[in-house]
């Protein structure tokens, strides 16, 4: 697996070269430490990932991550960054980022690289923790009559209970909403995740705000 690392730091480019590469199945092509030279090195390499830094001078990482995504949307950008800011978060998941880790969080790199070369989305626990909340403070409810393939293919009630597992309630919480029990809810839950293609609740909140919300 091929993965590009851009960081404004090149001493912080270098170290995450050395953690990558502890794993033989990585090889890392290039470092680069601006946004420009992030786009031009995906140009040249189109790395299996892009790790890229978010603050960096000149072009910042998120405006490189959509020059390369409108050229190339195929691209897999993870971010890591020591900002863990709710509008990068936000910008993040809008443009379909692969994920979005804390440089803090060293150990869960290479995972973290692992789960996006097999498809998957990734966030650091610190980020997936405020998804929710995020969603929460800017989720839009569709105009009522809307049909069903305005809701993904989910029916009324399935669109009412991914809506409120958005809003980060439980189980239990949704259960006492819509007067269901706990466990048909969870059923409910599981048949929304098959139906969308999603793994769990944070993809299931991240497909919500994506598509759902203003």
């Amino acid at each position: 697996m091929h993965v590009l690392v851009v960081d404004d730091d090149p001493l912080v480019a270098q170290s995450l070269k050395t953690i990558i590469c502890t794993d033989p199945e990585f090889r890392v092509v290039n470092l680069g430490t601006t946004g420009d030279q992030a786009i031009e090195l995906y140009r040249v390499h189109r790395p299996d990932i892009l790790l890229l830094d978010i603050r960096m001078p000149g072009k910042t990482g998120i405006q490189a991550a959509a020059a390369i995504l409108q050229d190339h949307p195929e691209a897999r950008i993870l971010f890591l960054t020591t900002f863990s800011d709710d509008q990068y978060i936000i910008q993040a998941l809008t443009m379909g980022a692969a994920g979005y880790l804390l440089k803090q969080n060293y150990q869960s790199i290479v995972p973290a690289l692992r789960s996006v070369y097999q498809g998957q989305r990734v966030f650091g626990d610190a980020v997936a923790d405020r998804i929710p909340s995020l969603v929460l403070r800017r989720t839009a409810t569709p105009q009522p009559g809307t049909g069903n393939e305005d809701r993904g293919g989910l029916s009324e009630r399935e669109f009412e209970i991914m809506k409120q597992v958005a809003q980060g309630l439980s189980n239990r919480e949704i259960s006492q909403k819509v007067y269901l029990g706990e466990g048909t809810v969870r059923n409910y839950v599981s048949t929304i995740l098959e139906k969308l293609q999603l793994r769990d609740r944070t993809q299931l909140a991240v497909y919500y705000y994506k598509h759902y919300s203003g």
